[in-house]
């Protein structure tokens, strides 16, 4: 005899995004990336972005352009999350600093500080060697 299997629908339940009013902004900036990381007060990530992921590849990840659009995926969830302010934070002297400081801008948040925290050697350990050109 054949029993008739019951199907049991499973609903999923949306998970209801938290509100976060105020926002940290990493970004790293370094000669063949760029990588943005937005996140709570208490340090978790929310969002992140970077030049690769943006489906750059090779020389088009350095550039100014793959920047602004790696800040600008990594910030288009910005208001499902509700953030209004941000802090950024710096690190690096790659070419796409100044476009992803005018992209977080243009995204429609208020930038609150910008704080520069890239390590500079004073002392230390030997530099790498220049590259040829």
């Amino acid at each position: 005899m054949a029993t008739a299997s019951k199907t049991t629908a499973s609903k999923k339940t949306k998970k209801s995004r938290r509100s976060i009013p105020h926002a940290v902004v990493h970004v790293l900036c370094t000669l063949n990336n760029t990588i943005i990381t937005v996140a709570d007060l208490e340090g978790n990530s929310v969002m992140q972005g970077s030049a690769g992921a943006s489906g750059f590849k090779g020389t088009r990840k350095s550039t100014p352009y793959a920047a602004q659009l790696a800040t600008e995926s990594a910030m288009k969830s910005v208001p499902l999350y509700g953030i209004e302010k941000v802090t950024v934070f710096v690190k690096g002297y790659g070419v796409g600093r100044d476009q992803t400081l005018r992209s977080i801008a243009s995204s429609g948040v208020e930038i609150l500080t910008i704080t520069d925290i890239t390590p500079v050697a004073h002392g230390g350990c030997r530099k790498r060697k220049v590259r040829r050109p």
